[in-house]
């Protein structure tokens, strides 16, 4: 198991956000240059900093272009001129397959130290459209593991179904003019890059805040949320939440990361917060452009705790997909997985399907099961639970060693067991039957 990332998207999320946050979390930035430099794109810099917003210190993540490769995306005029000010009176940037940005907002004040890089690579025209294909090329290309690259690919393609529906065209056929440019490229390789480099397995996202009103694009004025972050919540049910803040919180690359690593909705009941990351976004709202993001471990009670119990009823699975979905359940972060023969409507044979797991792995188990299984629905129960107090040590049989697991009960008294993986290894090392090691234990 990994880590655990909690996302506090009240301010919205987009990819410099994101990128912020986790370099704020301490991703390592010579594993982060590696991979940007090794990208088969030129015209940019990075530069990360610190910078003092609603007066706090915060990191901020700045992709800056050279005059050949940039766009609308810093021209506030370009952007909310077709309107009267609006209160906050700063424009943004809007990024979609007609309009990609890395978010410019208002002034702020920067201090601290900068780090500033430039990135050379092969060299590839302003006016060029990428389609889906030449960016997952450029991904493939790059200096980084295959998680990191599973997950910018993972990003880009729910961008490319989601302005394939917002455009009524295939999505093999989206040519991303400014979501294929190098700033965003850049955003999203950088998350998925620190995403693996701290090692975050599971996200958990309770909502989006997202503005109102309306923004300029090439194509026309859109609203707010744009077309591309409906279709992104829409296809993945992204719990969103509208507020009164005039302007869009959410950028169609914030929500297909938020899309693309979100594992679930609810926190633990208790939780103690492990490290804390805020990223700073580049507009200035009523409310402050911050993400926040905290590494969290889940509080096990004393004595008690709650988990989540999974239940469907299957009647026309194989033995081997029922096997492998099994398997599947265990190597996702299940406690426990089993099979109960049963007689369903009609007298119909079938099995019952019951997986033990924490709260915070249950979307992604209940995925699962709809995935691998003919099943149309999944009952769940939350349940709470009596743990003894327990520790794993380790003791020498005449045959070898095992570890072994102890268990306190409420009265004080103690009972143990021998793994029984440690003890299964044992005697086929040993060449003799499970059971001599089972007695050997039994004798001490």
């Amino acid at each position: 198991m990994g880590q655990v990332l909690y996302l506090e998207c009240a301010s919205g999320i987009s990819g410099d956000m994101m990128a912020a946050a986790l370099l704020d979390l301490g991703a390592d930035t010579e594993v982060l240059e590696r991979a940007l430099n090794s990208l088969p794109v030129d015209g940019f810099e990075t530069e990360i900093s610190r910078v003092n917003k609603a007066g706090l210190d915060v990191c901020d993540f700045r992709v800056k272009l050279d005059a050949e490769h940039e766009n609308h995306d810093h021209d506030m005029e370009y952007l909310y001129g077709h309107k009267a000010h609006h209160g906050h009176g700063q424009a943004h940037t809007h990024e979609s397959y007609h309009g990609h940005g890395s978010e410019a907002e208002g002034k702020e004040t920067r201090h601290g130290h900068e780090e500033g890089h430039t990135h050379a690579g092969h060299s590839h025209s302003h006016h060029e459209h990428r389609g889906l294909p030449e960016i997952i090329k450029i991904i493939d290309q790059a200096n980084m593991s295959d998680r990191a690259k599973e997950t910018a690919s993972g990003i880009f393609h729910i961008l490319a179904k989601a302005e394939a529906k917002a455009h009524g065209v295939p999505a093999e056929q989206v040519h991303f003019h400014e979501v294929g440019a190098v700033d965003s490229i850049v955003d999203i390789v950088t998350v998925a890059v620190c995403l693996d480099n701290l090692d975050i397995t599971d996200v958990i996202i309770p909502y989006v805040c997202e503005g109102r009103g309306s923004v300029r694009c090439q194509h026309g004025i859109l609203p707010v949320p744009v077309p591309a972050v409906v279709n992104i919540v829409e296809a993945n049910r992204i719990p969103l939440r509208l507020t009164e803040t005039e302007g869009e919180l959410v950028t169609p690359t914030g929500a297909a990361i938020a899309a693309a690593i979100r594992t679930s909705s609810r926190l633990p009941e208790e939780f103690a917060i492990v490290k804390t990351g805020i990223g700073a976004g580049k507009r200035n709202y009523e409310r402050p452009s911050l993400l926040r993001a905290m590494l969290v471990e889940c509080m096990e009670k004393e004595g008690a705790d709650e988990i989540c119990k999974l239940e469907t009823n299957i009647d026309d699975c194989t033995g081997e997909i029922l096997a492998y979905t099994m398997n599947r359940l265990l190597e996702n972060g299940a406690r426990d997985v089993y099979y109960t023969p049963v007689y369903m409507k009609k007298n119909r044979p079938a099995y019952q399907l019951t997986v033990i797991c924490d709260e915070a792995r249950r979307e992604e188990l209940e995925r699962l099961i709809f995935q691998e299984t003919t099943t149309i629905g999944i009952r769940r129960i939350r349940m709470e639970r009596t743990v003894l107090e327990r520790e794993i040590t380790s003791v020498m049989l005449p045959s070898g060693e095992v570890r072994v697991k102890k268990c306190r009960l409420p009265d004080g008294k103690e009972k143990s067991y021998p793994e029984y993986e440690d003890a299964a290894k044992l005697a086929r090392e040993k060449g003799v039957a499970l059971q001599r090691i089972l007695e050997e234990w039994k004798r001490i």
